[in-house]
């Protein structure tokens, strides 16, 4: 019974055939346009922050009373990676990191039990604590960012066109919600003098029990008539500055105006918490987050139109610009893949056309549209965008899914050469290496499954490789034993057949193969079959120095990314006040603004800016930090911007800290070289995160080393004397609650604006607020109204204590951390430094220890995640060959050539000075795949040819020639398509391994499987020999005695029917 051959079937039923060619074709253009569009994959910040506010408590208080509490609840939340945890004075927040491997449809249900468990436990918190505030949004990516700017205009006035805009906005589809930052809560100041109020009798508490009552809201009745219910209202609530400094205040059995007594003004939030500016020029943010399954290219042509008529809304003056633009983000770096993508195709056409001839050529260049059609149709029903890591597999596919088609073709040629027709020799690959190129499709997806199924952010930022390359190498399969034997059918030139009878009869099977080229390549192969044991150790050699040299290879997580983005992030000491940061970021911006490198810039203090790229972690909100987004005119005005920055970093002498960096790629690492001092007395663990700091100090390779949180800052402590408080009918809470007043403010009420509340805060006048020297003067009311200064009841210290405490895992921790010089990566400094780590943690006492971190650490849990994979991947590619070989020493065999590609990897990579990243180690794990393809298809021709009667010599030989067109075709093919991927920043380095690793791979294989295979076989080889010899000596037999002249007619037509 013959077996099926799916070329044959297709051949037969050429109309089906052709239709399926023409709906592949159509269903793949169709596609390609409704694939989403995107800069980076989908990829799940497994991040939630929870905060709480404990006004007037230390950052020991906030650790100790408030954050400990959470996190201990939150220590046995599933999938828990860490806790880090940092608490400044009044304020704490957490942030709830899950493992690498969650998965993300399990994300949400966790961040639920989050609340549950904190909101468990709120009750259990100290008196005046508020909160704790859940931001389970802080992964939102803002793919558009709007600056709103209103010169002239009142914080009301811009907050109302800031909402007219965020409902315009909101009005648009694929809009998931419009978030704003930057806007000013709008305050009634009440500045009083507490030396007046002191001489006046009036304490404090009169004044806010008179706004209270003026401003309280309640219930006045209602009257009841037989047909209706109809409500009183009372009017007389507070409704501006007039009516504040109206209100009444009685004390001492007088009657005062407040506007007598104290200055009513309106104004913004005082000291400030968050500010926001486009250009120097303060600003309200507004960012849009898209809905899910949104096109992100429509979204942006959306939004610019509504941008455009909604500026066309605003008062003269008012203007909104965009200062974050994903939509032409994507747009630009999609364009820029196409066009690789072109020249990569372009690249493949022109190697078919010069190596097998111009009509010959279109059947593979067909092949290519087709075989993207089918892989562009699938990944729209897998959900896969276009983004960076798909288009980059797409183009690393290239070079592969051509393989299968040029086998295809190839084979073809040869036998229609050999004189076969044309339909016999178009079902012949299915017979003869269509089940080989399957196996080998599958060995080289294989190569690419650790990082398809990697439980890491890294793994799941990048997985869309595995997926990618696996859909187009199988569709190109398919493409190879059903379409290209049509296309065969149809395209291949009438002239082969021609040839081909005109050397029937005087040329064998063998001598196509006979051309001066072949013959060196036999020549070659005989040697390297000749001296199997010399060419073996040979290799086994070069594989070592190749080992070695990796140590020389630069070390890598992800590249910095290419984009016109520099980031400017300004750190105060710790305790500086918001005014004090600001002034140094207006300092910044005055230096900015004439610069001829840049477009525009945005600047953010007191807290980082919003989400605008998925690699990047808005900082938490801290008054000494100050961050500045400048949008350069990208290329080299960036890299000049960025060494400007650095150098006037490097030459100030002032005390708050610059950094300058461009965005990274990949999972966000922040700092790139970090070690962890972890401990549990502060001050011993600054001592020595201070020694840690020296040693990387003294390394030239690492700059602007700093520690995360640094030295301790002045306070001032009351020691109230309890037994005379109580004497006076004082409490620690009133006098608290009165300084409070004094010093920073208290709000009391609040007006009723539309939708707006408007808080009222009883305050201090300016000069009081700022004089540490006055504040034992500073006035409070005992029992009877009778005015004390505060020196009465309390003795005043001055005292020194924690700006702020970093924890993770509720482990005290003090990170010191810095950048590494140009062209340095971060992953070589950290193991140049780790000896010296080690060194001086094992000369600390119990308890404390240094971790490393930054790029190494997570360089290192990505490898780990990649590693669990390896088994797996090893046990599929070995069912897979055994399956083909059904052999267990072939098996082996063809397995032993996995690491050839690393010989060229390390080579190219050392000579074009490209790190070894998490991309790069892809590639190379790939490259295992594609060699053993190869070996894979040679091994099974030289199987078939044993079974055909070959000697074992002859079969070695002979099958590496025959097979090495197709194999150097491919791997040329290969090579020239990662060309157009050099250039790329994150692609560079895994095309670079891969194209020397392919090269000398494939020149190996034609040498060393060869050898290997005679060494494996040598028994079989030594005896096929042997016989050959005895058959050499055996003496010629005697020639037969001629027919009889009549019956030589008789013999030729015998012959002739034959």
């Amino acid at each position: 019974m013959k077996s099926f051959n799916l070329s044959a079937w297709a051949l037969r039923h050429q109309s089906l055939v052709l239709f399926f060619i023409l709906v592949l074709a159509a269903a793949g253009i169709w596609s390609y346009g409704t694939l989403g569009r995107n800069e980076d994959p989908s990829f799940t910040v497994k991040v939630m922050v929870v905060t709480a506010v404990w006004p007037g408590a230390t950052a020991e208080e906030m650790q100790d009373q408030v954050a400990d509490r959470i996190e201990t609840r939150l220590q046995t939340l599933p999938h828990l990676n860490r806790l880090n945890t940092y608490s400044r004075p009044g304020f704490t927040a957490t942030q709830v990191i899950l493992e690498d491997s969650t998965p993300p449809s399990a994300v949400e249900d966790l961040w639920y039990q989050v609340r549950k468990k904190v909101g468990d436990i709120s009750a259990e918190l100290p008196q005046g604590v508020r909160g704790p505030f859940f931001n389970d949004e802080y992964s939102d990516v803002f793919v558009e960012i709007f600056a709103l700017t209103a010169p002239g205009a009142t914080w009301t006035e811009l907050d109302d066109l800031a909402e007219i805009v965020r409902q315009g906005f909101l009005s648009v589809p694929n809009v998931e919600k419009v978030s704003l930052f930057g806007e000013q809560d709008q305050k009634i100041f009440v500045d009083i003098s507490y030396e007046k109020l002191a001489t006046l009798g009036i304490p404090a508490s009169a004044i806010f029990d008179a706004l209270n009552r003026q401003n309280a809201v309640v219930p006045s009745g209602a009257v009841d008539t037989r047909s209706e219910r109809v409500q009183v209202r009372v009017s007389g609530n507070l409704e501006g500055v007039e009516e504040v400094a109206s209100v009444p205040v009685e004390a001492g059995g007088n009657t005062f105006r407040l506007g007598d007594i104290a200055t009513v003004s309106r104004g913004v939030q005082d000291p400030q918490t968050y500010a926001s500016r486009y250009n120097g020029e303060r600003a309200i943010m507004l960012g849009v987050v898209m809905a899910d399954g949104g096109n992100v290219l429509e979204l942006g042509e959306a939004l610019g139109a509504k941008a455009g008529a909604l500026r066309a809304r605003l008062p003269v003056g008012a203007d909104l610009h965009q200062v974050s633009d994903q939509p032409h983000v994507v747009e630009e770096a999609i364009g820029e893949f196409v066009f690789k993508f072109v020249v990569a195709i372009s690249i493949v056409l022109l190697v078919s056309f010069v190596s097998l001839g111009f009509r010959t050529g279109i059947i593979v260049a067909l092949s290519v549209p087709l075989t993207l059609a089918g892989t562009f149709l699938v990944m729209m029903m897998m959900g896969i965008d276009l983004e960076r890591i798909s288009l980059g597999a797409l183009i690393l596919s290239l070079g592969l899914l051509v393989d299968d088609a040029i086998i295809a073709i190839e084979m073809m040629v040869v036998k229609i050469e050999q004189g076969w027709t044309r339909f016999h020799a178009a079902t012949h690959a299915w017979n003869s290496t269509a089940f080989p190129m399957l196996t080998g499709t599958l060995v080289t997806a294989a190569g690419f499954l650790p990082v398809g199924f990697a439980k890491s952010s890294a793994g799941e930022y990048a997985g869309g490789i595995f997926w990618v390359v696996t859909v187009a190498l199988l569709i190109s399969w398919v493409v190879a034993v059903i379409f290209t034997p049509y296309l065969g059918l149809k395209l291949l030139p009438k002239s082969l057949e021609r040839h081909a009878s005109e050397r029937a009869g005087n040329a064998d099977e063998h001598s196509i193969y006979e051309t001066r080229g072949y013959n060196f390549l036999r020549a070659v192969v005989r040697g390297s079959v000749r001296f199997r044991l010399p060419v073996v150790l040979a290799t086994v050699g070069l594989l070592t120095l190749a080992g070695y040299g990796m140590g020389f290879v630069e070390k890598q997580f992800f590249p910095n990314s290419d984009r016109p983005e520099v980031i400017v992030e300004l750190r105060g000491p710790e305790g500086s006040s918001f005014e004090a940061t600001d002034r140094e970021a207006r300092k910044l911006e005055d230096w900015l603004k004439d610069n001829p490198d840049l477009e525009y810039f945005t600047t953010y203090v007191g807290a980082g800016a919003p989400r605008f790229f998925l690699a990047y972690n808005p900082e938490l909100p801290n008054p000494n930090f100050a961050m500045l987004l400048i949008q350069s005119k990208g290329g080299e005005h960036a890299e000049r911007l960025l060494a400007e920055l650095k150098q006037r970093f490097a030459e100030s002498e002032g005390a708050v800290r610059g950094r300058a960096r461009r965005l990274e790629l990949g999972p966000p690492v922040g700092f790139p070289v970090q070690f962890r001092v972890v401990g549990t007395d502060t001050a011993e663990v600054r001592e020595i995160a201070a020694r840690v700091r020296d040693i990387m100090r003294a390394n030239p390779d690492t700059r602007d080393v700093e520690l995360q949180w640094g030295e301790k800052v002045k306070s001032v402590r009351l020691e109230v004397d309890q037994e005379r408080a109580r004497a006076l009918g004082l409490s620690t809470a009133e006098i608290g609650r009165t300084l409070q007043t004094l010093l920073s403010g208290y709000e009391v009420t609040s007006l009723r604006e539309d939708t707006h509340d408007v808080g009222v805060v009883v305050r201090a006048t300016d000069e009081e607020r700022g004089n540490l020297g006055n504040l034992g003067d500073l006035v409070v009311n005992v029992r009877n109204g009778a005015p004390i200064p505060v020196s009465q009841v309390a003795r005043i210290s001055y005292e020194a204590e924690e700006p702020i405490l970093w924890r993770r895992n509720r482990e005290m921790v003090l990170t010191v951390r810095s950048d590494v010089a140009q062209g340095v990566q971060a992953p070589d400094v950290t193991a140049a430094l780790l000896p010296q780590m080690k060194q001086l943690e094992a000369s600390l006492p119990p308890g404390y220890r240094i971790d490393a971190g930054g790029a190494a650490e997570e360089s290192a849990k990505a490898n780990t995640a990649l590693s669990k994979v390896f088994p797996v991947m090893f046990v599929v590619m070995m069912i897979l060959i055994m399956l083909q070989m059904q052999s267990i020493s072939k098996m082996v065999l063809v397995f032993l050539t996995f690491p050839l590609g690393l010989v060229g990897a390390v080579a190219s990579l050392l000579l074009f000075d490209a790190p070894f990243g998490f991309v790069a180690i892809l590639g190379v794990i790939a490259l295992g795949g594609m060699v053993m393809r190869n070996t894979l298809i040679l091994a099974d021709q030289i199987e078939q040819d044993l079974k055909a009667g070959a000697t074992m010599r002859e079969a070695i030989v002979e099958s590496t020639v025959r097979r090495a067109r197709p194999v150097v075709l491919t791997a040329l093919a290969a090579v020239l398509a990662f060309i157009p991927l050099t250039t790329n920043a994150f692609w560079g380095p895994m095309a670079v391994s891969m194209i020397g690793g392919l090269t000398v791979a494939t020149v190996l294989t034609l040498c060393f499987m060869p050898a290997l295979y005679a060494l494996w076989f040598r028994r079989r080889l030594d005896v096929a020999d042997t016989e050959a010899q005895e058959e050499a000596q055996k003496p010629e037999p005697e020639p037969e005695p001629e027919p009889e002249p009549e019956a030589q007619p008789a013999i030729r037509l015998a012959h002739a029917a034959e």
